[in-house]
């Protein structure tokens, strides 16, 4: 492969890797933005779905259905920032990564920028109806973040072997 194919490349690359970065920024930027009822909403017909296809609680009765819903709704909630984030942590290394950096500016860069922008939607956050800007959030987020360098990192070492 020529020099030139490999600039081309790695400027596809780092297109695509930006793109999606915003991408997903948007998207958390759409769920910040929705008020409480409409969070909460959300929320609902995820933990629905949970179990009304799980086969150890889709059978239950609706009593029992609810105490479930009402038990799991926080870690569903945290689970869904962890995994939003993640995918932003690994979005964002991802397009760092097609810079000529030391690995260890690569992580410092792409955790300090998804970390900037889980303190800039808790934030965003008080002022939505309803909502709050949540520490504990921007702790869940940063580890998302954090996470989702892992992978990146993980995998990349896997492809080098």
């Amino acid at each position: 492969m020529l020099q030139t194919d490999i600039k081309r490349e790695n400027i596809i690359i780092r297109i695509i890797t930006f793109m999606l970065t915003i991408a997903v920024c948007i998207t958390i930027f759409k769920f910040s933005s929705e008020d409480s009822g409409k969070s909460t909403g959300t929320s609902s017909l995820v933990i629905d779905f949970i179990i009304n296809t799980n086969p150890y609680t889709k059978n239950l009765n609706i009593i029992q259905k609810k105490e479930i819903k009402e038990n799991i709704k926080m870690p569903v909630r945290k689970l869904a920032h962890f995994s939003i984030y993640t995918t932003l942590g690994i979005t964002i290394m991802c397009y760092v990564s097609t810079y000529t950096i030391t690995r260890y500016k690569k992580i410092g860069i792409s955790l300090c920028i998804g970390v900037l922008y889980a303190i800039s939607d808790e934030i965003h956050q008080l002022f939505v109806p309803g909502r709050s800007g949540q520490v504990t959030d921007v702790f869940i987020d940063a580890i998302g973040v954090l996470f989702g360098i892992g992978i990146v990192l993980l995998v990349a070492k896997i492809i080098q072997k």
